[in-house]
């Protein structure tokens, strides 16, 4: 597979069904993790330019609310067509500017193909419900409508994916639609929407800007948009959260995790280790779903040490458009510094390395920002490793002396993404089920991500909200209910 780097693109805005120059006067080059090389130029865009977008989607929201669901479904059938005849060519794109590996990239992408088969069941799922003779004669009836302009800010860790837990909900249910990408990786959502174009949606029912903390801002204050969706770190997800609520929107902010996986002595190791690190070192750890640390239980501190040690040590790390490699850098040199350096912390604070990662070389990639596999062992409860989101390749790992020391660890974290249990009884993973603090659980699977027909959950500082995306719960999100009473008089001096 060739891994040459494309020619350096400057990037436009997609607004009212048509890409525009930007006027910014700030840009951002786009680089290759793996190679360092710049492959593009991102406009920082300014707020005359996120109030184009979001005039153009309330332009062409009164006719796309009224075209019926059925009528709104067909350019996501087509939707979903395009992205699967271009499958290779966007998960390139995503390893390119990510990179992950392209495996990876095209598993990212089908989970976005899920999303956009779920939305096409829009003409039911936004059903509402009614009731005849609430009272005699009065009938009563629960109506769902779409809000109008609504918004996303999805970031650098899934180009691809993210943006579809929202996009294809949003205008299935009638409302018109302005994302800002990641400006780490811009050039995904401009090929997919270059499909958009495609697919036969009414101009300015999807519209694009490109840009940074500006654009955020100018989202969260424009009054035509009345709903922010959003995934990133905790902290902008506090912020995206509180500005939206002060300004009457209604919002989803998934944040950061430290997520948590207890590995019980009864557990098939062999199975434990391989998923616990897929799940600790795919996509680089840079996945809000990744293991980041393990709890082993009574005898299995010994057994799953030295397995995952060895597994992780033969994991082949490089560029990811080359066979063979199963891991690829971080997204940027200060995301390498920023690990290497919480390495670094977790070893002076008490923890043992296992496994070093730091300095990594990778042949004909000296420039990429690769940090490789690294585990950490008796990582102290005092540690700043115990709370931090590191968001890269490294597992700590902890000892508990049973299941109810393993579950107080994770009632201790902030967080509450997701937490994984391995074993083979019933019973405790039963209990863990039912007590385990965090919304998204996995039983023997390392990466809870639900399905598309399910809400991608979130607890605690995790997430901010009550609707989360995908599923039911981005109907809900994307549409809100109206109750409708009616009483007709009888006109006595007409007959039937």
């Amino acid at each position: 597979m060739s891994v040459a780097a494309p020619p350096v693109t400057k990037l436009s805005n997609f607004i009212n069904g048509d890409w525009r120059d930007s006027s910014a006067t700030e840009w951002l080059d786009v680089i290759n993790p793996a190679t360092g090389e710049p492959i593009a130029r991102t406009p920082l865009s300014d707020a005359s330019e996120v109030a184009a977008a979001v005039e153009a989607a309330a332009a062409a929201f009164p006719e796309w609310r009224r075209t019926p669901a059925e009528d709104r479904i067909q350019p996501l059938f087509k939707l979903k067509y395009l992205l699967e005849e271009h499958l290779d060519e966007i998960s390139r794109l995503i390893t390119t500017e990510n990179g992950k590996t392209f495996t990876e990239a095209k598993a990212e992408m089908r989970r976005a193909i899920e999303n956009v088969e779920v939305a096409c069941g829009i003409p039911m799922m936004m059903q509402g419900y009614n009731l005849e003779d609430v009272a005699r004669g009065i009938d009563e009836m629960m109506i769902r409508q779409p809000l109008g302009v609504v918004a996303a800010i999805v970031p650098f860790n899934f180009p691809g994916m993210i943006a579809f837990w929202f996009l294809p909900y949003a205008i299935a249910c009638g409302n018109t639609f302005v994302i800002k990408p990641s400006e780490r990786v811009p050039l995904t959502m401009r090929y997919i929407y270059e499909l958009l174009q495609q697919a036969g949606l009414p101009k300015g029912v999807v519209n694009l800007v490109n840009g940074g903390k500006a654009a955020v801002d100018a989202l969260l204050e424009h009054p035509k948009v009345r709903a922010i969706s959003f995934v990133g770190s905790t902290p902008v997800a506090k912020y995206i959260y509180a500005r939206s609520g002060a300004n009457g929107k209604r919002c989803q902010a998934q944040g950061g995790a430290k997520n948590h996986v207890i590995v019980l002595p009864d557990a098939d190791m062999s199975m434990a280790t391989q998923i616990i690190s897929d799940s600790a070192f795919g996509c680089a750890g840079q996945r809000c779903l990744a293991v980041s640390v393990a709890v082993t239980v009574g005898e299995a501190q010994k057994t799953f040490r030295d397995s995952i040690a060895e597994a992780a040590s033969r994991l082949k790390v490089g560029n990811g458009l080359e066979e063979g490699v199963q891991m690829g850098p971080v997204i940027t040199p200060q995301s390498k510094s920023r690990v290497e350096s919480l390495i670094a912390a977790g070893e002076r604070q008490g923890a043992k390395v296992l496994l070093d990662g730091r300095n990594a070389r990778v042949p004909k990639h000296e420039s990429g920002n690769f940090v490789k596999p690294t585990i950490l062992d008796d990582v102290p409860a005092s540690s700043e490793l115990a709370d931090t989101e590191i968001f890269g390749p490294v597992l700590s790992l902890v000892h508990a002396d049973d299941l109810d020391e393993g579950l107080r660890f994770l009632e201790r974290s902030t967080y509450g993404n997701q937490a994984s249990l391995f074993t083979s009884s019933g019973a405790a993973a039963r209990r863990f089920r039912y007590e385990a603090p965090a919304g998204n659980i996995g039983i023997n699977i390392g990466v809870a991500a639900p399905m598309a027909y399910f809400p991608f959950s979130g607890w605690k500082d995790s997430f901010f909200g009550i609707m989360h995306g995908q599923g039911r719960d981005a109907v809900e999100f994307f549409t809100e209910k109206k109750v409708v009473v009616e009483r007709w008089a009888k006109e006595h001096s007409r007959k039937f």
